[in-house]
């Protein structure tokens, strides 16, 4: 496992000590005796950095810090910069841009490449030593660009740390840069403020921090001052406010326990520094590169050392060599790689999918697993009001008729909920009402309004007394003045603590009735069991001459029911994850929220295993095999930190899986960094998440990677099909060498093999670039990680059709130079066959499994023009005395035209009979494989009888 793994693995066992059942009693402090009042020892440094600050209370933490409520002094803080360094994430070291360029050309086939060009030049040939070093370039550049980008992620994570900050020095306060902060310091919040460093509260007053980007969930954590289990997830350490993340309402103090490179973000700054590897096109493109170098290679020397031999002539020989490999080598590979992605690129924008990184285009196409966030991708990231709970009995609020009465209970209970509810009303340039707040409130307010629960005169009512949300009140209370004068007391919190205050209930009916606790508890399990958030709510009418002062603590109230509320799932995702399923790939839920909420929306979203969900706290015990085997046994992943999110990517990479991960907070950087394929959300997801992914959806809708997965299938079959066509004519030119060493006079002249890899070859290969997809690819699954870039189908195709078409050139080249044919037309012919040969190759590389004439050959107008070119480009050539000259070429008859076009169309008998043999297996329940092996034991079975 990687070093980023080992660092996560440093940071949960840090996380499990002490335990909260020792916090009663002071923690392991080093002796202080020796020290000035006030001053950090080195044994103490140590001891901040291992302390689990969200497990001791707030006098264990000031003591551990040797801190006071009143800040430290100036010089102490001096001190501590000197010892802590500064508060600033860590910058890593750009590689030098001459490094990069020069990694351009490292690669084995490049290499032979340049070897070839340089000899190209030294005999003259500067037109086809031109062609070979414009490839060279093209492939350089291109490959620079893509690695010569800035880490624009790194970047984005700088962004966030606040510049200045206010903390207490010395019993004052003072705004400081926030560079300068160091644990121990006291540090002022207030709504609108950015956390500077990991502190840990000692004074929180209604106090709300955005932890989105951290944790994932889209509500405001409400923040306090007790100790929680050492065990906690991230999202659970109410306790602590994190570096980078946003004060909403409220204020606070806290007390800086780790700064830079030691808190929270500074972890994930140091995993995003991480390099990403190879992509799996890129891992078998050096395996074919170097493969096929080895191969020319030693046919070059084969043939030189034969014809230096047989023939006498070294200098000849030597020329026929480099010409071969020349024209064996498929340099055009890395042109048509660009052209087929940048189509995929193309292709995908059209889906809202905007591709940052060239080789992502065809790895999408290779994903076996996506790890996906939860919220705002598989969820719309709104919650919404879909249950309601009266006097026991469910309902789905979706039985509701808009502005209905017949059901005066269900109003009732919504009209509360919407008026005792803290979210904002506007109206948006259309004239449509948009909220803002608290998740809740929200999806409360937008509930009664659906359904036409509260009027506008209603929600304009004067609010007489008023209590807002707190964690130890566990309810909020607003009491409203009626029109007659009344009042009306409102109620909403937990249901428990609701169901306290009230002595009744209203039924089904609208009537009151006392309070059934045990049917409402069957209702709240029912629905909490769904994985919702409940509400509980209640009124009570109070006479317009009561004193409100002993109302404060609502009492005698009426209970109206519960308001289950959850972030439903975006329209078209269930869908989506079926064909992702049928395409053979699997959908891991991996999100922060809790795990019963996790599983209810996995249920719906028709994940596979989601009554086991793996959990943070469940992995920190866990070795990598024993987490390898629960990631095959559940599909959701839960209460997850950022370091747990990459974990279970590089794990599943271990397993040999190619995992695409989602997501769009600062928590998913890592994750999207190290995945094989990283996808951020471009509308909700933050700088850093776009910066450090591969691909950003501009919806952030989950249906998108379904499209962007079948044209990354498309991508890699066409350059699939293109390297088919160059291998199969490359191995076509075994007849060269065959004809080198048999004593022959010499098939083709070196310029005539460049004609026909750089004018008749050269256009089609990149044609077959722009080749749509089948229409299947989201119903096949991923291709074997073993496989290479050509099938053992394909492979097999090569070999067959390139040792077909050599043999048949060199059987009508030699038939027709016995014949007494002048050696300048049989050359002609022999190259002509040659060109034909390649024309229908490029035809029946279009698909893998379909025939041509399954193939509308309009589907790819760029190929049919192309060929068309080359074959007239072939033909001006022979019939242009000038040019015919210096190619060595002389004009054909008609019939000798006739005669190569009909032996031209027999290397389709190889390759689309091959076809049509597989397609009748299929339809009758075969693979080929299986075939073989029943042919076989068919054999065996007869042979057995005979005997």
């Amino acid at each position: 496992m990687t070093e980023s793994i080992n660092k996560t693995r440093q940071t949960d066992t840090r996380s499990n000590a002490p335990s909260l059942a020792s916090a009663g009693s002071a923690p392991s402090v080093p002796d202080r005796a020796s020290q000035p009042a006030g001053q950090l020892g080195p044994d103490q440094a140590q001891a901040s950095q291992d302390a689990a600050w969200h497990a001791l209370s707030v006098s264990e933490s000031l003591d551990t810090l040797s801190a006071s409520p009143e800040g430290l002094s100036t010089a102490e803080a001096g001190r501590r910069l000197e010892l802590f360094g500064p508060n600033a994430l860590a910058q890593g070291e750009a590689k030098p841009k001459w490094k990069l360029l020069l990694k351009q050309f490292t690669s084995p086939l490049i290499a032979v490449l340049i070897v070839c060009g340089v000899i190209t030049i030294f005999l003259g040939h500067y037109v086809d030593a031109g062609a070979i070093f414009l490839v060279l370039v093209l492939n350089a550049i291109i490959g620079y660009v893509q690695e010569s980008k800035a880490d624009k992620a790194v970047e984005a994570l700088t962004s966030l740390a606040s510049p200045t900050t206010r903390v207490l020095r010395e019993g004052s306060a003072a705004t400081i840069d926030a560079a300068d902060l160091v644990p121990g310091d006291i540090v002022l919040l207030e709504s609108g403020d950015r956390v500077p460093a990991d502190l840990r509260l000692i004074d929180a007053i209604h106090l709300k921090i955005n932890e989105s980007m951290l944790t994932g969930e889209s509500e405001d954590a409400r923040k306090g001052t007790d100790a929680v289990e050492a065990s906690a997830a991230l999202g659970d350490r109410r306790n602590i406010a994190f570096s980078g993340t946003m004060v909403t309402s409220g204020r606070g103090q806290g007390v800086v326990v780790a700064t830079g490179s030691d808190t929270e973000l500074g972890e994930i700054n140091d995993l995003v520094h991480a390099s990403k590897g190879l992509t799996p096109l890129q891992r078998i493109l050096k395996r074919t590169e170097t493969g096929i170098a080895i191969a020319v290679i030693l046919v070059a020397v084969f043939v030189f050392i034969g014809g230096a031999i047989i023939d006498g002539d070294p200098a000849q020989a030597f020329l026929s060599a480099v010409s071969l490999v020349v024209v064996s080598m498929p340099e055009a590979l890395p042109i048509v790689l660009t052209v087929a992605m940048a189509l995929g690129v193309s292709r995908m924008a059209q889906y809202n999918a905007i591709v940052r990184s060239l080789p992502a285009v065809e790895t999408l196409g290779s994903i076996t697993v996506i790890g996906s966030d939860k919220t705002g991708t598989l969820t719309q990231n709104r919650m919404s009001v879909e249950q309601l709970a009266i006097g026991g009995s469910v309902m789905h609020l979706d039985e509701l008729e808009p502005g209905s009465k017949r059901n005066p209970a269900a109003q009732a209970l919504l009209k509360a909920g919407a008026l005792t509810n803290e979210a904002q009303r506007s109206r948006n340039g259309q004239g449509q009402i948009t909220y803002s707040g608290d998740a809740v409130d929200m999806a409360m307010a937008r509930a009664a309004d659906e359904a036409g629960a509260v009027s506008e005169a209603e929600l304009d009512s004067a609010i007489e007394s008023q209590t807002p949300y707190e964690p130890e009140l566990l309810h909020s209370m607003t009491i409203r003045r009626n029109p007659d004068g009344s009042l009306t007391q409102y109620v909403k919190g937990a249901p428990d603590a609701v169901m306290a205050m009230c002595v009744g209930m209203q039924n089904a009916s609208g009537q009151s009735v006392p309070l059934d606790a045990a049917a409402l508890h069957e209702a709240y399990d029912e629905m909490g069991g769904q994985g919702l958030r409940v509400i509980g709510v209640a009124s009570r009418t109070i006479p317009a001459s009561d004193d409100l002062s002993a109302h404060k603590k609502a009492h005698d109230m009426t209970f109206l029911g519960l308001e289950g509320m959850l972030d439903p799932p975006r329209e078209g995702v269930r869908e989506a994850i079926a064909d992702c399923a049928r395409a053979g790939i699997r959908v891991i839920m991996i999100t922060g929220d809790h795990p019963v909420t996790a599983a209810a929306i996995g249920r719906r979203l028709g994940l596979e295993s989601t009554g086991s969900a793996l959990t943070g706290s469940e992995m920190l015990g866990m070795s990598d095999e024993v987490l390898a085997a629960r990631l095959r046994e559940t599909s959701i992943a839960a209460r997850v930190s950022p370091q747990d999110k990459l974990r279970i990517v590089e794990t599943l990479q271990d397993q040999g899986e190619v995992v695409a991960v989602t997501g769009d907070g600062v928590n998913d950087a890592p994750a999207l960094k190290a995945a094989s394929v990283g996808i951020a959300m471009g509308e909700s997801g933050t700088d850093v998440a776009r910066e450090a992914a591969d691909v950003v959806l501009t919806d952030d809708n989950f249906v998108t990677i379904t499209q962007a997965v079948r044209q990354g299938r498309v991508t890699f079959k066409a350059i699939r099909g293109s390297a088919y066509f160059l291998l199969s004519t490359a191995a076509a030119m075994i007849a060269v060498g065959v004809n080198v060493i048999a004593d022959m006079p010499l098939l083709f002249l070196p310029l005539q093999m460049l004609w026909i890899n750089f004018v008749t070859n050269g256009v089609q290969d990149i044609a077959l670039g722009f080749e749509p997809g089948d229409g299947d690819e989201l119903t096949v699954p991923p291709r074997s990680s073993d496989e290479g870039l050509l099938s053992r189908v394909l492979w097999s195709r090569v070999a067959v059709c390139g040792l077909w078409m050599a043999t048949c050139v060199l059987i009508l080249f030699h038939v027709i130079v016995s014949s007494g044919m002048d050696l300048l037309q049989a050359r002609t012919l022999a190259l002509t066959l040659l060109v034909l040969f390649n024309f229908f190759v490029a035809m029946s590389a279009r698909s893998e499994t379909k025939l041509i004439v399954q193939l509308n050959p309009l589907d790819n107008k760029f190929l049919l023009l192309a060929s068309l070119l080359a074959l007239g480009i072939h033909a001006g050539a022979m019939y242009w005395p000038a040019l015919a000259g210096v190619l060595g070429f002389a004009p054909l008859t008609l019939s000798q035209w006739g005669l190569c076009l009909v032996v031209g169309l027999t290397v389709l008998i190889f390759s689309e009979g091959d076809k049509l043999i597989r397609q009748l297996l299929a339809r009758h329940g075969h693979s080929p494989r299986s075939a073989l092996r029943h042919t076989r034991r068919s054999i065996a079975a007869m042979l057995r009888s005979s005997r």
